[in-house]
């Protein structure tokens, strides 16, 4: 080739290289810039609307029941990992899930009715969902909430919403997508108000892009022939906090508001997945993997004085999902339960036991009285 036409060849390379360099740089540099300004906070201290609100009040001294269930936005099959989870085997063995989108359509069908089934066959007065899908990539746009209320048809509805995202590119191969979801609270008596309160989470960058706009929900209902209101508080953790500095001031969010309700000798009930072991739980079952990080035990004195936490361990309620499930090798502990006031009478709790076939969480029940 003449040194001309070489030189010509050359230049005209690398002005193509710079050019798809340019395009590269400039598609990454507004999408950085699309996730940066879509991101806020959802809004403290939110009203939240109920549906289909009864008119029956709650009485003392009649027994009531009450579940809490994590649904895993559908996509918690038994075949199932999680590309955030990582694992380690008792022999050194690294594990890493995968997943970061449900199977199918199907799939996340499959597992949002067998999850409702499962608490409808309870016949709960008050029931607790977290990772609900609103409409989300992640879960076929599958309108989980909407599927909840119309097998619940005889109880009040609420959605306070944690998790709205822009669409997000990770990872590559599979792209977790834009999300809405939320925790949902189930009522067959009347609620006199629901409000959204948002919990501190990692605002460091990128962080605070992926992960959930964490909050819990404070419930109010009247008790009848009486001053005091029932307040249900359905709660979501934070989980792969390291440090546990997040954990501390969550928690603290949590207590100051416990002992406030507690100046009102109110009944009080928190419940939902914690993200932390509640029920002293480690070790209780055969594994092959060593305790993950993210496992960290809540007891006694993480809460204020006048409550104490209520769970069981007859199931595990949790799998670790560095892997698929696998019976007697996967690593399980009790993450989702109750915390209850003092004047609460808890008549029993237990794990229901699904062998984890709809979510990668079991959910957990109790039987309770307001004592007089």
């Amino acid at each position: 080739m003449p040194k001309a036409k070489k030189k010509s060849f050359l230049k005209t390379f690398f002005r193509v290289i710079a050019i798809l360099l340019l395009i590269i740089i400039l598609t990454v540099g507004t999408y950085v810039l699309y996730v940066i300004f879509q991101y806020k906070r959802i809004e403290d201290n939110q009203n939240i609307s109920v549906n289909n609100n009864p008119t029956q009040l709650v009485q003392v001294g009649q027994e009531y029941s009450i579940s809490t269930y994590n649904i895993g936005f559908g996509a918690y099959a038994q075949d199932f990992s999680f590309f955030m989870d990582k694992g380690e085997t008792l022999d050194g063995k690294k594990l890493q899930g995968t997943g970061s989108v449900a199977k199918n359509e199907q799939t996340v069908n499959n597992n949002t009715n067998g999850a409702i089934e499962t608490i409808k066959s309870q016949n709960v007065d008050f029931a607790f969902f977290q990772e609900v899908d609103v409409k989300a990539t992640r879960s076929y746009k599958v309108n989980q909430y909407k599927a909840i209320q119309s097998n619940f048809e005889n109880m009040a509805s609420s959605i306070s919403m944690n998790f709205h995202s822009a669409y997000l590119f990770y990872p590559l191969t599979s792209p977790h997508g834009k999300t809405d979801a939320g925790i949902v609270t189930l009522s067959k008596y009347k609620i006199d108000s629901a409000v959204r309160r948002s919990l501190p989470v990692d605002e460091s960058f990128p962080t605070k892009f992926f992960d959930l706009d964490r909050c819990f929900q404070v419930t109010r209902l009247k008790v009848q022939d009486s001053d005091k209101e029932l307040v249900l508080i359905n709660i979501h953790m934070s989980a792969y906090d390291e440090g546990g500095k997040i954990r501390t001031k969550q928690l603290k969010m949590l207590n100051d508001i416990l002992a406030s309700e507690k100046q009102k000798d109110n009944y009080v009930i928190v419940g939902g997945d914690f993200n932390h072991d509640i029920a002293g739980s480690i070790g209780l079952w055969q594994t092959n993997r060593k305790k993950p990080d993210w496992v960290f035990v809540l007891g006694a004195d993480d809460l204020t004085d006048g409550y104490r936490w209520v769970s069981s361990t007859n199931a595990p309620t949790c799998r670790s999902t560095d892997t698929k499930y696998i019976k007697n090798e996967s690593y399980l502990v009790v993450l989702d339960g109750f915390i209850c006031s003092q004047n609460i009478e808890s008549i029993d709790i237990h794990n229901i036991d699904t062998d984890f076939m709809y979510s990668d969480h079991n959910p957990a029940k109790m039987t309770f009285k307001l004592k007089v």
